[in-house]
C-alpha cells in the first residue's frame, strides 16, 4: 500500500476493523518510512456459486431486477425492494463466508419477499422451486397458511 505523504511501498496495519455491516475493512496504517497515518477501506467481495459452478461477484442490482420481476403489477416500491435486497445481502454474509451458493440467496429471499407481498412470493417461489402444477402452487399456499398461525 502506497503511503500518500512520501509514497514509499511499505506499511503497516496499525488498527482494522469491519465497517458496513461486514461490506467493507477499515485499516488504519502506518507508513514504515515517514510514520504517516493514513486510512483505507476495502469492499469484502462476495461471490456468488452459480448452480452451472461458474462464480460471479454479489450484485445487488441483479437481485433487485429479479425480484422485481415477481413484483410487477404488485403494489410493491423500488425502496421497499432495495431495503429487502440489503436484507438479503447481510443474512447472506452473516454466514461469514466469502463465497455463496446461489441457492443459499434464493433462499434468503424468501421469507422477506413472502413479509413484502404474497402474490410476489408465489411467484418467485413458483421459478425458485421450480412448480411444475397447480398442486405445487397449492402445497405452498396452505405452508404460508401454517406459518400465518404460528405467528
Amino acid at each position: 500500500m502506497y503511503c500518500p505523504f512520501c509514497h514509499h511501498e511499505q506499511s503497516r496495519v496499525v488498527d482494522s476493523r469491519l465497517v458496513d455491516a461486514g461490506v467493507a475493512i477499515r485499516r488504519r496504517r502506518e507508513c514504515t518510512e515517514c510514520q504517516g497515518r493514513f486510512t483505507t477501506v476495502e469492499k469484502s467481495v462476495l461471490l456468488v456459486t452459480k448452480r452451472n459452478g461458474l462464480t460471479e461477484p454479489f450484485s445487488r442490482d441483479k437481485l433487485i431486477r429479479g425480484v422485481h420481476r415477481a413484483c410487477q403489477g404488485r403494489p410493491v416500491t423500488e425502496d421497499s425492494l432495495k431495503r429487502l435486497a440489503q436484507q438479503v445481502e447481510e443474512t447472506v454474509r452473516g454466514h461469514g463466508s466469502s463465497q455463496v451458493d446461489a441457492n443459499a440467496i434464493g433462499l434468503a429471499i424468501l421469507e422477506p419477499l413472502r413479509e413484502l407481498d404474497e402474490v410476489a412470493y408465489l411467484r418467485f417461489a413458483s421459478v425458485y422451486k421450480s412448480f411444475d402444477s397447480a398442486q405445487d402452487f397449492e402445497s405452498e399456499i396452505r405452508l404460508m397458511r401454517r406459518r400465518e398461525r404460528e405467528d
